[in-house]
């Protein structure tokens, strides 16, 4: 049996993505945010050195290509932090791509001047700027200010061999007209790097691919640019749950490079899930990383930032591949038994959990059926006898939930004893 003829794909692109690799500056790329953007978060804990080194060798064997290392002009502490990092990137020749945020003022840019010297290595400076009309009322800005802004600090960044990023912030609100404007000064001024950003997690897919449209076929060439000259980045955020959804629509709609965090980490409901993006767009055939560690990073994370991972988190919760319903452990069971594990990770999961360093698990509680039970007595290398497992049947019966090892093993030695 061809493995292919088991499962009707509905998923299968057959639309034109009309990604044509002539058009852009490389294959797509992913910026991971957590040691920036996303301890932003209310909730979280900022890493340690040593850990968030841990973090940055686990993103390297993902192999994701750019990483925010911290705000430099949030002072000495965060400077000391971004440049250990650098350290341990440039002594392992890590592929990785470093960056660190900077408002839009020359004060954070002089930093990385001293940092590229000592390195010797390009770091990214991801200049952000309000450009949403409410961002501009609210701080009394207009449009000579903010060009006069951007034209400051790029410039600057580009004299002394900064590689620059613009961002927009909010750019998800803002006026055609405004985002063209500056988003052309900034390009003529040498930034080579564009971020489009939903920093209120406002858009829906079809507005991101209205908005990257708009940037590529109207913004890049009006300026005079060739698209394949200009990075687009795409940094989304979980105000509306859209985060994953968003990031596969910039990808369909042309970004170069999709920005995310671990977890979902980040200020508010939170940024973009990374692991949720390559999980999704690996299963799509976009991407063939090897995801294996993705389950390690994610718990590290989860340690180290202190993020929550509920449960029921896509993949990665505890119980996203569990289960203790009869009818579906059956399933897995029976597929299991045949050897398969091709099979048992998929016959009742859309996500393969092998692929992702983790595995199918049978639990035993009061939806349970036998073969729940029978499965996990052989895992734990417990003779099965008829009495055994009848006995274990009606105790599952009798729970409120499902049951954890312990309390599975002490019923099976209770039992024995008898």
């Amino acid at each position: 049996m061809d493995e292919k003829d088991l499962i009707y794909d509905w998923n299968v692109i057959d639309y034109d993505i009309r990604r044509n690799s002539a058009n852009h500056p490389h294959e797509l790329w992913f910026d991971d945010e957590t040691l920036r953007d996303g301890l932003q978060s209310p909730s979280a804990n900022n890493p340690t050195i040593k850990q968030k080194i841990e973090l940055i060798d686990y993103m390297e064997r993902l192999g994701i290509q750019k990483v925010d290392l911290g705000l430099p002009g949030a002072g000495p502490f965060h400077i000391e932090h971004i440049d250990a990092m650098l350290s341990h990137i440039n002594e392992n020749s890590y592929e990785i791509r470093p960056g660190c945020a900077v408002r839009t003022v020359v004060s954070d840019i002089a930093p990385l001047i001293d940092l590229q010297s000592k390195h010797e290595c390009q770091i990214q400076a991801s200049a952000f700027l309000g450009t949403s009309p409410i961002r501009q009322y609210t701080e009394g800005w207009d449009m000579n200010k903010i060009l006069s802004t951007a034209e400051k600090a790029v410039s600057f960044a580009v004299d002394n061999d900064v590689p620059v990023m613009f961002v927009t912030e909010d750019t998800t609100r803002s006026k055609p007209e405004e985002i063209k404007e500056v988003y052309t000064r900034a390009l003529e001024l040498g930034a080579d790097r564009i971020c489009v950003c939903d920093t209120c997690g406002h858009v829906t897919p079809n507005g991101v691919n209205k908005l990257l449209s708009f940037i590529q076929n109207e913004v890049i060439p009006d300026a005079g640019f060739k698209r394949r000259d200009i990075e687009v980045n795409w940094h989304g955020h979980q105000d509306r749950g859209l985060g994953v959804a968003n990031n596969i629509a910039a990808f369909e709609s042309g970004a170069d490079v999709i920005h995310g965090t671990a977890l979902g980490v980040g200020e508010r409901a939170g940024n973009a899930p990374l692991d949720q993006t390559l999980v999704n767009l690996s299963l799509m055939g976009v991407i063939s990383n090897d995801l294996t560690a993705l389950d390690e990073y994610m718990r590290k994370a989860h340690d180290y930032v202190k993020v929550p991972l509920p449960r029921n988190y896509p993949i990665f919760g505890n119980d996203a591949f569990e289960t203790g319903t009869g009818v579906h452990a059956s399933a897995v069971v029976k597929a299991m038994d045949k050897g398969d594990h091709w099979l048992a990770d998929r016959i009742y999961s859309g996500v393969p959990a092998s692929d992702y360093g983790l595995k199918q698990v049978i639990r035993i509680g009061h939806m349970s059926g036998r073969s729940n039970i029978i499965w996990w007595l052989k895992n734990n290398d417990y003779q099965v006898t008829d009495e055994l497992v009848e006995h274990m049947f009606s105790v599952a019966k009798k729970q409120r939930k499902l049951m954890d090892d312990d309390e599975i093993h002490n019923t099976v030695r209770d039992f024995n004893r008898n």
